[in-house]
């Protein structure tokens, strides 16, 4: 009997509520209201926390919406206010605040890339960090350095790898709510599909050359961004007008699941280390197949002749189209539903929290250097 006991204390410990604070850039409200991939796993993760029984409390924008408490850090998302210049000043008053009611909280969840790693470092058992962003700066290294009791968590295998020599708590894969886009397993629209921003490194001139080349018109949902608009002018805008070609501009979720829907297959011909590619899994939800170009964490996310194929360049994509084309988008939408689910996403999430706040995560950054949550294992071993 007494051998029972330390087990049935585990047992119900994993089902004890938590106190988790949420901390959001205050740039997007969470949700965004139309782009915003960070913002937007904030909010599936907090309103599954939430759904799991946990008291959570989010630091955002005043108008963002959500089931948790919210503490606003900003009476509106930064980038729709005309009147903000300098988003530095909103991110240390959010951190004040949060310091200041850091004793409310079991875990302190933040998302704002490393702000916070001076202001929270005496206190990194109950601090966890999601890294959003790339990680192959050389900067990097010199900041893990100099904040080695952090617990960072990667979104995929690939983002960690520039920073192998750093330990690192998880990895754990974002993930969609269930229900959030309904899957069409006949595309309607005949089209291809481009979704996300317009940029240097998300190479629409890639998507649209393989559309023209197989004869199969392509729509593009994307946002520019400020910095991008000349790359836009000069290199994007002309190829707008040939014939095939229809550019939307930016569009909210209801609008994202009809576009989605519709599509034949999303292209994701990207020129840069993306850090996971949440578009991928939202076309996914749909039942929509996607072709990729092979960097960062494409080969994690994408099944290879299940959700799609991944390519090396322009040619090769040709080639594969019809492949992809044809398969299954019943299948395509289990695979998501096996993988990429908020549920499993927060309880991957659950699960970490829970061991760093045990003696387990106490016994040292070399430790954690080895945990893989919600990596599939012949990932893992190949990485």
């Amino acid at each position: 009997m007494a051998a029972l006991l330390p087990r049935v204390f585990r047992s119900l410990a994993q089902r004890v509520p938590m106190k988790i604070a949420q901390i959001a850039p205050p740039i997007e409200s969470v949700p965004p209201r139309l782009y915003g991939g960070t913002e937007r796993i904030v909010s599936y993760l907090t309103e599954e926390l939430v759904a799991q029984g946990h008291d959570v409390t989010l630091f955002a924008s005043g108008d963002s919406i959500t089931k948790a408490d919210l503490v606003p850090s900003c009476p509106q998302a930064l980038r729709l206010n005309p009147a903000v210049r300098d988003p530095i000043p909103y991110y240390m008053a959010m951190l004040s605040d949060v310091r200041r009611r850091a004793s409310q909280f079991d875990i302190l969840h933040f998302h704002i890339d490393q702000f916070h790693f001076p202001v929270f470092q005496d206190m990194p058992d109950r601090v966890v960090t999601t890294m959003h962003g790339r990680q192959d700066m050389p900067d990097m290294k010199y900041l893990y350095a100099g904040f080695p009791g952090m617990h960072i968590v990667s979104i995929s295998d690939a983002q960690r790898l520039p920073i192998a020599h750093i330990p690192v708590a998880a990895t754990i894969y974002h993930g969609l709510p269930r229900d959030l886009h309904r899957v069409s397993l006949v595309p309607r629209g005949g089209y291809l599909a481009f979704l996300g921003r317009i940029s240097p490194e998300k190479r629409v001139d890639r998507a649209i050359a393989i559309a023209r080349a197989i004869g199969v018109p392509i729509k593009i949902a994307a946002k520019v961004d400020k910095v991008d608009r000349e790359y836009f002018k000069s290199e994007i805008e002309p190829l707008l007008e040939l014939p095939g070609v229809e550019y939307i501009g930016e569009i909210d979720d209801r609008q994202k699941t009809v576009f989605l829907q519709g599509a034949r297959a999303v292209l994701f011909p990207i020129d840069w280390p993306e850090p996971f590619g949440l578009v991928m899994i939202e076309a996914m939800a749909c039942g929509t197949p996607v072709l990729a170009f092979q960097n960062g964490s494409v080969r994690e996310v994408i099944d290879e002749g299940v959700t799609g194929y991944v390519v090396k360049n322009v040619e090769e994509g040709i080639l594969k189209m019809g492949a992809v084309l044809a398969l299954d988008r019943g299948r395509v939408r289990r695979r998501f539903e096996e993988r990429f689910t908020a549920t499993r996403m927060a309880k991957d999430y659950v699960k970490l929290y829970r061991r760093i706040l045990s003696a387990e995560g106490r016994t040292g950054a070399a430790d954690r250097a080895a945990s893989r949550v919600g990596v599939p294992a012949d990932i893992a071993a190949a990485h």
